[in-house]
């Protein structure tokens, strides 16, 4: 696995590490694992970044047609949450994480009658749909700020945060860059990513009424739920006082985090039997992951931690899996809430590219981070083209990148003077393009994606790393995540079954189990480029059980208590 230094860096925006300590407010105190069968619990979600996905009118775009069309495919995965990337109208800075109208659908997508279609379409086949919702920030094209920046009595200018300038005219506290100045109004806005995404003022109780409202619009139409964009930012530091000593932890678990939730909960939420929240949580920790999704607290069902997104196996394999280890067990294991389990998505490079070997061993390891998700406790999410083990895009110039948002840092490097030599190489290396480009349906022109120009390039490998391939091979990528996600639909022990991992501190080898007593598993994962000789440990008695899944084509008998794995080899075993 390789290391990620840019994703890293735009990350930053995102990843703070909070140091602040919970706020004294209730905890559940149950100390038992959360076993109540709940649908959110039991699902399996796949993420669809649309502009990717299949674009059905021929404009090199992805689009809701494009979506309907496949839904028998994602459905054939055996997923049942489809999770859309936004599809509001947006100018496209962060392509859609900068909405300029929350009512309606971007053009590019389609219209509302497709999103009707589509929504009916879900249900049909016994699916549920949840949107993402980007509610920290708008686009600056946005009507509400467009208003703002029109005077300092429009009603919609306590929408955003505006500041009269500070000392010497500067912006009005130590944030620097996060601050953009307006001649006309002789103030500032602050965006805690770029200027093209001012930050909403969630303290203004018409800016929370006016979300709520949005919401329960798209739950009206029949969506099941929302994934929430850096919802840990919600509210900002009274005062917006200067950061101490360059510490920017502050940014998350604002004073008001969890009454704007809670009240997000009551107003919303509450209202609806069938849906599932899910928040993106950069800046919280372990100890206050549990204010956010406790079961008596009333918030959100699940957060998404970045620990695992900002961890690689260089970092060594000791430390990634404690990460799995120490949310397990202080958060389910001990009933303060429910994981959301993820190792890829749009922020991130290709799954395979990132953690695993995409090349000598593309296939195996594809396979056993698939396995790896799927037999976590929590709630795993799958991210568009990794059940095929798409890879990262040869990109060899910054003129084939489409990530705005990265370019602009890049272009900040430039200017700051520095050689960006080495920058350019990890943008073209790790960048968010790279688990962007078009998923590959089939060995035609531009994977099957578009009759039209991509609006991105698709990946030349698309040739031999396709959909309609993978279904032919029943040794595929694809068709071993099938299997895998069967098995967990079948057995209750992958979903709430105890979690317990072994050898902790073996460099090569994630050794963990599933269940107890009779119902349970034992799945062994090589994550190396070399052939192990993985001795049983302690507890795990003098054989590994009957293997009833392994991501290698011919299997390999295994008898006593050393069990020989194949580099990347993957095994589930019947205790």
């Amino acid at each position: 696995m390789k290391t990620t230094p840019l994703i890293l860096l735009f990350t930053a925006f995102l990843s703070f590490q909070a140091s602040q300590e919970c706020n004294a407010q209730t905890i559940s105190t149950n100390m038992q694992p959360d076993t109540t069968h709940t649908w959110w619990k039991q699902a399996i979600v796949y993420q669809v970044y649309p502009r990717s996905f299949k674009d059905v009118n021929g404009d090199g775009v992805g689009d809701l047609k494009g979506i309907e069309e496949k839904l028998d495919y994602i459905k054939a995965l055996g997923v049942n949450v489809v999770w859309l990337c936004p599809i509001f109208p947006s100018p496209n800075f962060d392509y859609g994480y900068d909405v300029s109208d929350y009512n309606q659908i971007a053009k590019d997508f389609g219209n509302m009658a497709d999103f009707n279609s589509l929504v009916a379409a879900v249900k049909k086949r016994g699916m549920k749909l949840i949107l993402d919702m980007v509610i920290n920030h708008t686009s600056n094209k946005n009507r509400w700020f467009t208003e703002s920046e029109q005077s300092k009595t429009n009603p919609y200018h306590n929408f955003y945060f505006w500041r009269d300038p500070g000392t010497n005219g500067g912006p009005p506290n130590n944030w620097g860059r996060r601050w953009t100045y307006n001649k006309n109004l002789n103030q500032y806005y602050l965006h805690l990513f770029s200027s093209a995404q001012p930050d909403l003022n969630w303290d203004n109780p018409a800016v929370r009424d006016t979300l709520f409202k949005m919401m329960r619009f798209w739950l009206d139409k029949g969506v099941n739920g929302f994934r929430l964009d850096v919802v840990s930012f919600f509210s900002k530091k009274t005062g917006l006082p200067d950061m101490p000593g360059g510490d920017r932890s502050f940014f998350a678990n604002g004073p008001h985090e969890h009454e704007y939730l809670q009240e997000m909960n009551r107003q919303v939420f509450s209202h609806y039997k069938t849906i599932m929240s899910v928040g993106e949580a950069p800046g919280v920790n372990l100890d206050q992951a549990p204010l956010y999704v406790g079961p008596d607290r009333h918030e959100l069902d699940m957060i998404f931690q970045f620990d695992v997104v900002n961890r690689s196996l260089t970092d060594s394999l000791p430390a990634f899996k404690n990460i799995f280890s120490r949310w397990d067990s202080v958060l389910t294991e001990q009933g303060k809430g429910w994981n959301a389990v993820y190792l890829g998505n749009h922020d991130n490079p290709r799954l395979v590219s990132r953690l695993g070997n995409d090349s000598t061993w593309r296939v195996p390891s594809a396979k056993l981070l698939g396995m790896l998700l799927l037999t976590m406790r929590g709630t795993p999410f799958l991210y568009q083209g990794d059940e095929l083990g798409m890879t990262n895009a040869p990109f060899t110039s910054i003129s084939q990148l489409r990530d705005r948002l990265v370019l602009s840092f890049y272009e900040m490097a430039k200017d700051s003077g520095h050689d960006v030599t080495a920058f350019r190489q990890n943008l073209l290396k790790n960048g968010r393009d790279n688990s962007r480009t078009p998923m590959q349906w089939n060995d035609t022109k531009n994977g099957g994606f578009t009759t039209g120009e991509p609006w991105i390039m698709v990946n030349p490998n698309y040739k031999t790393i396709n959909v309609a391939a993978e279904e032919r091979n029943p040794n595929s990528v694809l068709n071993y995540y099938k299997r895998i996600i069967k098995f967990r639909h079948n057995h209750d022990a992958m979903v709430y079954g105890a979690f317990k991992v072994y050898d902790l501190d073996n460099p090569d080898v994630f050794a963990y189990t599933r269940g107890s007593g009779n119902d349970r598993c034992l799945v062994l994962l090589n994550m190396s480029n070399k052939t192990i000789d993985f001795a049983l440990p302690a507890g795990l008695g003098n054989s590994p059980g009957t293997l009833l899944i392994d991501n290698y084509e011919k299997i390999q008998r295994q008898s006593g208590s050393s069990v020989n794995m194949r580099p990347w080899e993957a095994m589930l075993f019947k205790m």
